[in-house]
């Protein structure tokens, strides 16, 4: 069987891991000999590889270019001897094309990088000649990366994948209880990093509309990050903390996630979001902003609903709507949950890169979908 060596910069608890740690895993459920490389620690992901029977390296990188870390991937390859590298995000590109000593490389991209600056825009020109097939987690993405002067006959996209999700009721009324909230109240979730990407002052202002239209309404804010203090302030001055949680980092994010009555996402521009994709497989009516990567998950009112960039009236009005009626948010929300299950299962994730890595090593597929050496 073919070797597969997965790079990437750690195993923390966010979605790129998340997919990462489940795509191995899966590929190793199937007969491929797959190890991962985390270049600079490992994290929560880590264990789901291991139980896996998944081997991990973690490199220990501590410089911002780090040429020690460099070498002992490179000692690592020529030791192993991976058919194909396959690598995840910025960082990990640049140290996997550098590393490979002429393997096929696929390199991933998994958000719309407007953060890159002039040097890493031109290490990825340069790494270009190393670079077997590029692969978005979106067409967004994609569009994106094509825009920054990627080939287009070297891009292509494979959507993450969703593990099924379902409501617990029982649940869902001890995490009330938990935070003080009576056993009516309706949870509108946001999960992300409260980050300028994500517009969360969008969502503190959408609540204090929502709040005072439905009595029931309380949001549910998972995640952490450098506008924190400022969205709990402005929801102290708009008097709505009795209402609002901010929940931090939460194992059980998904669990919350599922339990919801309705997401909310105020992005103004994403990769895929995990989030989103989980609230639609448990059920959850999403209300997320016009972008593309939203697009292509939400069909508006059919699978949620979709308001434009910095309109909290919009969040809000579609939120009280889809509280407010049952029969619309059971129908939205199964439409949401059939096409997750359907489209973007893990299976099928797992499938598109399988044939992926295929067409790169030029192996044929046996019966049973996998490649054979």
């Amino acid at each position: 069987m073919p070797r597969v060596l997965s790079v990437i910069a750690t195993l923390d608890g966010s979605g790129a891991e998340k997919q990462f740690a489940l795509l191995n895993a899966g590929l190793k459920a199937r007969g491929w000999d797959v190890q991962a490389v985390a270049l600079t620690r490992g994290g929560p992901y880590r264990a789901t590889l291991e139980e896996a029977d998944v081997p991990v390296t973690v490199l220990n990188k501590s410089l911002k270019f780090d040429p020690f870390c460099l070498n002992r991937l490179r000692r690592l390859v020529a030791r192993w001897k991976p058919d194909l590298i396959h690598s995840w995000m910025f960082t990990a590109n640049a140290y996997a094309r550098m590393a490979s000593g002429g393997r096929p490389v696929i390199v991933g991209e998994r958000c719309v990088d407007r953060w890159k600056g002039g040097w890493q825009h031109a290490v990825d020109r340069r790494l270009l000649g190393r670079t077997t097939k590029i692969v978005g987690n979106s067409q967004a993405v994609v569009d994106y990366v094509a825009a920054c002067g990627a080939p287009a006959n070297r891009l292509t996209v494979i959507p993450n994948g969703v593990e099924p999700l379902d409501p617990d009721p029982g649940y869902r009324a001890a995490l009330l209880r938990s935070l003080d909230l009576p056993e009516d109240a309706q949870p509108v979730v946001s999960v992300g990093r409260l980050a300028p990407q994500k517009r969360p002052e969008d969502l503190v202002w959408a609540f204090q509309l929502l709040h005072q239209a439905n009595p029931h309404a309380v949001h549910l804010i998972v995640g952490d990050g450098p506008l924190r203090a400022r969205c709990e302030r402005q929801a102290t001055y708009f008097e709505h903390m009795h209402r609002c949680r901010f929940l931090g980092h939460r194992t059980d994010a998904r669990q919350i996630l599922a339990n919801a009555d309705a997401l909310w996402l105020a992005s103004e521009y994403e990769g895929q979001s995990n989030a989103v994709m989980e609230a639609m497989s448990a059920g959850v009516v999403p209300i997320v902003t016009d972008i593309p990567s939203n697009r292509e998950l939400v069909t508006d009112a059919e699978t949620g609903f979709l308001v434009g960039v910095n309109d909290s009236l919009g969040l809000c009005q579609w939120a009280d709507r889809v509280l407010s009626d049952e029969v619309l948010r059971e129908r939205i929300g199964g439409a949401a949950r059939q096409r997750m299950r359907t489209e973007f299962s893990i299976e099928k994730m797992i499938d598109r890169y399988e044939s992926l890595y295929r067409e790169t090593l030029g192996a044929p597929e046996t019966p049973s979908g996998t490649a054979v050496a």
